[in-house]
């Protein structure tokens, strides 16, 4: 855990609270918001207690409170004023914060709390759309930055992962429509991003409809395997980092088309980051291209 991230440049805590560094720094000068360390070259960086603190007053000053008059408040009085303005409704910025410090202490407990506190005014599906989405795209831009580690986007993707699964098991007995099509869901080989295709398969169960999953890395060729099985097949997947290229996409799903929808029947639905490499004449027949799990859902 030593090389676990606790020390924050200024463009770190421009990342993750959303307001810029060069407010930050007047933020600083003019009210002394936060008492950052220096290095010897009197560059600034900072701990947890200031991200934690700056997380806060971004909260009121986005909810319209002036800084001038947040930077009056104690400590205390600054998180009884975030707690009464999440209570009053605006409550998805506040537990997107709290998410965040949960990540960077590693403390599973408040992420509990967070999401049961959540639990008490929403449905597990608003949850994942309004609050667990925000937050996942932001993890993976605070990756991209370098301003969180590895360790830290899978301890928020662990435990969003553990939520969608426990949803999902108390649908396991619900009996699926009589005479349903059948969705395989998988991953392509060397894609180990399900995140995504767990919440889909959740979306499906939800509704009454037969799912097989079968996860992440899934070679083509063993896919054939449920056509014996079913008739009416739609497979979904999630291109998140793989085929790579866009050439390696096109080729995939030519291959694709040849071994699996044979059928008239047979379809394969696609999400993912990737989808952005291509055109929409460039999808063989019976392949279609989503942009969202909610467009997704609406073909149902």
């Amino acid at each position: 855990m030593d090389n676990m991230k606790s020390d924050f440049s200024i463009k770190d805590l421009e990342n993750i609270s959303g307001i810029k560094a060069h407010t930050i720094r007047i933020w600083e000068k003019r009210y002394k918001l936060l008492e950052p360390e220096r290095t010897e070259t009197n560059i600034r960086h900072y701990g947890l207690r200031s991200l934690q603190k700056l997380l806060n007053v971004a909260f009121l000053n986005s909810n319209g409170i002036k800084i001038s008059k947040i930077v009056k408040l104690s400590n205390e009085e600054v998180s009884a004023h975030v707690r009464e303005i999440a209570s009053r409704g605006n409550i998805e910025h506040h537990a997107i914060n709290a998410f965040k410090m949960s990540m960077f202490h590693f403390d599973q407990v408040l992420f509990y709390k967070t999401y049961m506190n959540l639990l008490e005014r929403y449905t597990f599906r608003e949850i994942f759309y309004d609050i667990f989405i925000p937050l996942l795209n932001e993890m993976g831009l605070l990756w991209q930055t370098n301003t969180i580690s590895p360790a830290h986007e899978h301890f928020i993707s662990v435990h969003i992962k553990q939520k969608i699964l426990l949803n999902i098991e108390k649908l396991q007995s619900l009996e699926p429509k009589p005479a349903t099509r059948t969705f395989v869901l998988f991953l392509p080989e060397n894609e180990i991003h399900d995140i995504g295709l767990l919440f889909v398969n959740y979306e499906l169960r939800s509704r009454g409809y037969h799912t097989i999953f079968l996860g992440e890395s899934i070679p083509m060729e063993s896919l054939s395997d449920v056509l014996e099985f079913f008739n009416e097949i739609t497979f979904i997947s999630y291109f998140t980092v793989k085929p790579i290229e866009r050439e390696d996409v096109l080729i995939y799903l030519d291959n694709f088309k040849q071994l699996l929808l044979k059928k008239e029947s047979s379809k394969l639905w696609l999400l993912g980051h990737k989808l952005g490499l291509l055109q929409p004449n460039d999808y063989p027949k019976a392949t279609y291209g989503f942009n969202s799990i909610e467009n997704l859902v609406k073909e149902l």
